[in-house]
C-alpha cells in the first residue's frame, strides 16, 4: 500500500468536495480587501462571514500605522525567535499592554492563534495532570491538549452538572493538577461558556481555568475585555488566551496570566521557542488598534446595534437562532444537504448575501447551520437586503421553520 493512496479518495475532511475540484462551498476565492462588502464569482455581495467585529480591518487610520511599519521595518524585522534574537522592547511593552488590558499579571505573544493555543496546553499540562474540556471546544483546543500527552476528558457542552462529575471522577486517583479548558463565545453557536459556574466548580474541585476568548475579546463586556468582564469573573480565569485574527483584524494571539506561570509558558512553548518572533509590522498595527478599543468605544457600540438588528430581524422571519448571546448569529434550517447547497447558492448568487453553511457532524443531520457574523461596518441598509433575501429564501423553498430542534 501506498501513503499516497488516501489522496486519490474521497476520505478525509471535506473529500467529497475535495474530489470535486471545489471552489464554491470550500475554499471560495473572495476578493483581498476584507469589508462588509467583497467580490465573490463576478459579483459585489454583502459578506456575513469574516469575523472583523469592529469593523478595523481597512480602518484607514489603522492601514496608515502599518503602511509606515512596513516601510521602516519591511516584512522580516526582527529575525529570529523571541528565545535568541526576534525580542526587541516593542514586543515586551505590548506584552504589559495586553497584560494589563486583562488585568493579569503578564502576557506572552504567539505568532497565530492557533499555535498559542497548541504552546499554551502543552506546555502547562503534563502526563500526570487532566485536562477536562468542553466538547465542543475549538480543534485547536482538542489538538493542545492531545500535543500535552496528559489524561484528559471531555463534557458534555456547557453541562455543568457533567463537569462537576468529570472533576469527581478526576479526582478519585489524582496524581496531578486539573485545567478546565473552554472558549468564552463559541465561535460555531454563539453560546457563552457559563463562567460563573465554571469558576465556582473550579474553586471546588481545586482546579485551574483556561479560557479561549477568541470571539468575546474586543467585543464582550462593558469595556470589550471579554467574556470574563462580562461574567464579572476576570480574577478568576488562570489563564485567558484571544488571538488578533478577529476585533483586531491582524494576526497572532496572546496568553496573559500569573507572572511565574506566563514565563515558565514562555521557556516551554514549543510553538514559541522555534519560531520567528511576531513582526514588527502587526506590533505596530495591533498596538493601533488597541487604541481604537480603548478610545473609540463606537465600534463596540455599533457592532452590537448591527446584531440587534439582525438577530431579531432573522427571529421575526421565523428563522431559529438557537442559544447565541454574541454577535455569532447562527441560522439553523432544516435542509439534506443538496438542498442546503441550493439554499446557499440561491443566497450568493441570487440574492447578493454571501454567507457559509455548516452541515453534519458539527449539528444534527437534517440541518444546515448558516453562521453570520454582524460587524461594525455593516450599514442598515445590508441589514435590510439580507433580511430581505432571507424571506425570499423562506418562501422560495417553502421552508419548514418551525421543525428546527437544535
Amino acid at each position: 500500500m501506498d501513503i499516497f493512496d488516501k489522496c486519490y479518495k474521497d476520505g478525509g475532511y471535506l473529500g467529497i468536495l475535495r474530489m470535486m475540484k471545489d471552489k464554491y462551498f470550500s475554499r471560495p476565492v473572495l476578493s483581498a480587501i476584507p469589508g462588509p462588502e467583497m467580490e465573490f464569482a463576478g459579483q459585489k455581495v454583502i459578506i456575513w462571514s469574516i469575523n472583523n467585529y469592529l469593523g478595523l480591518a481597512f480602518d484607514e487610520d489603522i492601514k496608515k500605522v502599518s503602511v509606515e511599519s512596513a516601510a521602516r521595518y519591511s516584512a522580516s524585522a526582527p529575525m529570529g525567535s523571541r528565545m535568541l534574537t526576534g525580542n526587541t522592547l516593542e514586543h515586551e511593552a505590548l506584552e504589559r499592554r495586553l497584560a494589563k488590558f486583562e488585568k493579569k499579571e503578564a502576557a506572552i505573544l504567539f505568532n497565530y492563534g492557533y499555535l498559542g493555543v497548541l504552546g499554551t496546553l502543552s506546555s502547562i499540562a503534563h502526563r500526570s495532570d487532566t485536562i477536562i474540556i468542553d466538547k465542543l471546544s475549538h480543534a485547536c483546543m482538542i489538538d493542545g491538549t492531545f500535543l500535552a500527552g496528559c489524561k484528559h476528558r471531555f463534557y458534555k457542552h456547557n453541562d455543568m452538572n457533567d463537569l462537576e462529575k468529570q472533576l469527581h471522577k478526576a479526582n478519585e486517583d489524582r496524581k496531578g493538577g486539573i485545567l478546565i479548558v473552554t472558549e468564552g463565545v463559541f465561535g460555531m453557536r454563539g453560546d457563552l461558556a457559563k463562567l460563573d459556574k465554571i469558576c465556582e466548580l473550579k474553586k471546588q474541585y481545586d482546579a485551574r481555568l483556561f479560557v479561549d476568548d477568541a470571539h468575546g475579546c474586543g467585543v464582550m463586556g462593558p469595556t470589550g475585555r471579554g467574556t470574563a468582564e462580562h461574567f464579572g469573573v476576570m480574577d478568576q480565569v488562570d489563564l485567558y488566551f484571544s488571538t488578533f485574527a478577529k476585533s483586531f483584524a491582524a494576526i497572532g494571539g496572546f496568553t496573559a496570566g500569573d507572572q511565574d506561570v506566563i514565563r515558565y509558558i514562555r521557556y516551554n512553548a514549543r510553538t514559541q521557542i522555534f519560531a520567528k518572533s511576531l513582526p514588527m509590522i502587526y506590533v505596530d498595527t495591533i498596538n493601533a488598534t488597541f487604541d481604537k478599543l480603548e478610545k473609540e468605544p463606537e465600534h463596540r457600540e455599533r457592532v452590537w446595534e448591527v446584531t440587534r438588528l439582525l438577530q431579531s430581524g432573522l427571529k421575526e422571519l421565523g428563522f431559529t437562532l438557537g442559544d447565541t448571546q454574541s454577535p455569532v448569529t447562527p441560522v439553523y434550517i432544516p435542509a439534506e444537504t443538496e438542498i442546503a447547497m441550493k439554499i446557499i447558492v440561491y443566497l450568493r448568487e441570487k440574492k447578493g448575501i454571501f454567507v457559509s453553511g455548516v452541515m453534519y457532524p458539527v449539528v444534527p443531520k437534517g440541518i444546515i447551520l448558516l453562521r453570520m457574523i454582524p460587524t461594525a461596518g455593516h450599514t442598515n441598509e445590508h441589514i435590510e437586503k439580507t433580511l430581505a433575501g432571507f424571506k425570499d429564501l423562506r418562501d422560495e423553498f417553502h421552508l419548514q421553520l418551525d421543525s428546527v430542534e437544535v
